[in-house]
């Protein structure tokens, strides 16, 4: 498969994908506009994609075409049979394929550079190889906790153990050095010994968060996996999937501060792990009492024949009042 010889089509194809995504984003920002805005996202998607293979001839039309099928397939399997109440877990699983794909990618690139290059790559490319090796891993296993608690496939205290907070904070101090061990010496072993220890720290950062509190934690994973895919894009020199990133990473940060802002939570506690810890959780009997009334089936009935307005509040999340 030839290649596309002309950069400025490549790049209003590309600005084209990124005016739909953020398009998308915009319809997504209401219930009626919403389920427009995320066809409009998918086909910017869709295009990005399109045109990144073709542009770098990376393989045959046939290889694209069974990759579009067996991706489609999968994604409409999982659309189909995922009920809405089990959509964070299918967020969860997103955000950590993007993680993974982010670390795989970032390592391919470094090891291929690093062969063309004599042994030696550009800073840029160096950090960014690192950055996106260390989020995305981080994102990976943070997300498959995430969606194992959410499941219930792992039990409440599963790696959980005094202390936790420091050691995180010791993997975190030796993923920074192993990342500058990493681009000063342009190493891709010191790079695969960074993504260990990363992924080491995504399991140690999520295990202690409960269930309960899952949605802020994806909601910040979504971030860190834009900003994966944003350091990705920089390694490849991909304008649109530096655009994308960015603004999956903007947007996950600002949702996970809004969501903590309504659970009273501190956004300091959710980036290093200790939501769990914040505080004591009141009983039911400490929550509600002096403030429930017993009545009876007459009393109701009668309240409502007075009423002028009812307000029926669901008290389960949307997903299961919808």
């Amino acid at each position: 498969m030839e290649a596309l010889h002309s950069p400025a089509l490549i790049n209003v194809i590309y600005l084209i994908a990124a005016s739909l995504f953020i398009l998308g984003i915009k319809g997504l920002t209401h219930p009626r506009t919403a389920v427009r805005g995320n066809l409009i996202a998918g086909m910017g998607m869709l295009l990005a994609i399109l045109v990144t293979l073709v542009d770098k001839a990376i393989v045959g039309y046939g290889t694209i075409l069974a990759g579009m099928v067996v991706g489609g397939g999968l994604g409409a399997v999982g659309a189909i049979r995922v009920q809405m109440t089990q959509m964070p877990q299918f967020v969860a699983l997103f955000n950590g394929f993007g993680g993974i794909a982010s670390v795989l990618v970032a390592g391919a690139a470094f090891e291929e550079a690093l062969g063309t290059g004599g042994g030696t790559v550009t800073a840029q490319f160096s950090v960014a190889t690192a950055a996106s090796g260390l989020i995305g891993a981080v994102t990976f296993w943070g997300s498959l906790v995430a969606y194992g608690k959410l499941e219930e496939k792992l039990k409440s205290d599963f790696l959980v153990f005094p202390s936790q907070k420091f050691i995180n904070g010791g993997l975190f101090a030796l993923s920074i050095v192993l990342g500058y061990l990493t681009v000063g010496h342009d190493s891709l072993g010191w790079y695969w010994v960074l993504c260990l220890v990363a992924s080491v720290l995504g399991l140690t950062l999520v295990t202690p968060i409960g269930g309960a509190d899952m949605p802020v934690v994806i909601a910040l994973l979504n971030s860190y996996s834009g900003l994966a895919a944003a350091s990705t894009g920089f390694i490849l020199q991909n304008n649109v999937l530096i655009i994308s990133g960015a603004l999956v990473g903007a947007s996950g940060i600002i949702l996970t501060r809004i969501m903590c802002k309504a659970m009273n939570r501190s956004l300091t506690n959710v980036i290093f792990g200790a939501m769990a810890a914040g505080g004591e959780v009141a009983s039911a009997d400490e929550i509600y009492g002096g403030k429930v009334k017993a009545t009876s089936p007459e009393e109701v009935a009668m309240l409502l024949e007075t009423a002028r307005r009812v307000a029926i509040v669901p008290g389960y999340g949307m997903a299961v009042a919808q």
